[in-house]
C-alpha cells in the first residue's frame, strides 16, 4: 500500500496498535486491578510471565532427567548392577533406549527391566568388561519405584 502523505500513513498505524494491545491485554486477562485493564503496567507484567515461562520449560526438562535418572538407579540397585553399567552392557548389546524408556520399564515393567538388566550383565561379562562399583551385594529390598522417586525429589527441594 503506498502513502502519498504522511498524515495517511500515521492514520493507518491504527489498527495495528489496536491489535497489538489486544494481544497483550488477552494475556493479561487473568491478572487483577491495573496489571489487567492499563496497558502500561499490563505489558510489564506479561513480559515478565512470558519470561518466567521461557525459564521453566528449561527447568522442566532438567527435573524430568533427575527424575528418570532417580528411577533408573533405584531399579538398577535391586538388580545388583550400576546405572553405568546398565547404559553400557545395553550400548554393547545394540539395544538403543533412552532414560525416559528405560524409566518408564523401570517403573511399570519390572520384569522387563530385569530381563534388560540380565542382558547387560551377560553382555559386560562376554566382554571381560569390570566395573568396581558392581561389588556390592544386592539389598534384597523390593522397593516401590514411584515411592522413591517422590522421596528423591522431596529431600532435593528441601
Amino acid at each position: 500500500m503506498v502513502f502519498l502523505t504522511v498524515a495517511n500513513w500515521i492514520r493507518a498505524r491504527g489498527p495495528d496498535e489496536f491489535w497489538r494491545k489486544r494481544r497483550i491485554f488477552r494475556l493479561a486477562a487473568h491478572y487483577t486491578g491495573r496489571r489487567r485493564n492499563c496497558y502500561s503496567v499490563a505489558v510489564r507484567n506479561v513480559h515478565r510471565a512470558l519470561a518466567y515461562a521461557t525459564k521453566a520449560r528449561k527447568l522442566k526438562k532438567e527435573d524430568m532427567k533427575v527424575l528418570w535418572d532417580t528411577r533408573i538407579t533405584a531399579a538398577c540397585e535391586q538388580h545388583n548392577i550400576t546405572a553405568f553399567s546398565l547404559r553400557e552392557g545395553l550400548g554393547r548389546a545394540d539395544i538403543m533406549l533412552d532414560r525416559k524408556s528405560l524409566s518408564d520399564l523401570a517403573a511399570w515393567e519390572p520384569k522387563t527391566f530385569h530381563c534388560l538388566a540380565a542382558v547387560a550383565k551377560e553382555k559386560l561379562n562376554l566382554d571381560n568388561f569390570i566395573d568396581g562399583t558392581d561389588k556390592k551385594e544386592p539389598t534384597g529390598i523390593n522397593l516401590n519405584l514411584k515411592d522413591v522417586m517422590l522421596e528423591a525429589w522431596l529431600k532435593e527441594k528441601k
